[in-house]
């Protein structure tokens, strides 16, 4: 994908894991999505906690969210990518919110350089638990099959799955989990000729040298503004580079 000149900066989010429970949260992303000056925000996954069928859009909590991002979507370009939670987002709504389907991987030029996009749960080469329930809920028959049973049973199904990952995840610190694979990373970069690759999915924000000598990754944060230790970046690119940003600094105008 090839970046119109005319845009000034790209905006980079993934992880809000938006559900009813977190306000804050939600408040802090509509807040964001109606005062960004960004030229076009990517959100590369996770966007929701849970999306079970684009017919979950119209439940009270998902209309508010939708009428944000449509609002959004309608000023500025937006991009969506599917993560670990929300891989069943599809084109209603994405049309709902004025917004475009992203590949997994992507590769964006931009700014004279050549920048790799990934949710990143797929690259995570070590979590084979994962990776195997991956193939079989990405199946065409698998979802044909879930998406037509009442959205009652597919929100239900849909907590279970919540519940067991993070009894899980509660059996190992943060740092034991499943990260993405640097050899993996390295083979698309030199194959694609990009220097850059941005990922959400392991929640640790932080950009370092990776994969090759000359390459660098940029890891977004999560998002939570409703329990300990709150924590919201977004990531700016711009003909200058990559900045990380706070919210409110996010939210400022930019530079005559």
């Amino acid at each position: 994908m090839q970046a119109p000149a005319s845009w000034r900066c790209i905006d980079f989010i993934s992880d809000l894991h938006l559900d009813a429970a977190h306000p804050r949260t939600h408040a802090a992303l509509q807040d964001y999505l109606a005062h960004t000056p960004a030229s076009a925000l990517f959100i590369l996954g996770d966007l929701f906690e849970a999306w079970v069928g684009d017919d979950m859009r119209h439940l009270p909590f998902e209309t508010a969210c939708t009428r944000a991002l449509d609002q959004a979507g309608q000023r500025l370009w937006l991009g969506l990518m599917v993560g670990n939670r929300d891989f069943l987002l599809g084109p209603d709504m994405l049309t709902a919110c004025h917004a475009h389907a992203l590949g997994d991987p992507l590769l964006l030029e931009a700014f004279g350089q050549t920048h790799l996009l990934t949710h990143g749960d797929a690259w995570c080469l070590d979590d084979r638990d994962y990776l195997s329930f991956r193939q079989q809920v990405r199946s065409p028959a698998w979802q044909a099959a879930f998406l037509a049973q009442p959205l009652s049973s597919r929100l239900q199904t849909a907590r279970g799955l919540r519940e067991a990952s993070e009894a899980r995840k509660s059996e190992q610190p943060p740092m034991a989990w499943a990260d993405v694979d640097a050899e993996h990373a390295a083979q698309w970069m030199q194959a694609t000729g990009a220097r850059s690759l941005i990922h959400g999915h392991t929640h640790r924000p932080a950009s370092q040298p990776f994969g090759l000598p000359d390459a660098q990754r940029h890891v977004l944060s999560d998002w939570d503004l409703d329990h300990a230790s709150p924590r919201a970046e977004v990531l700016r690119l711009d003909h200058t580079g990559v900045q990380r940003l706070t919210l409110a600094q996010a939210m400022a105008p930019l530079d005559a």
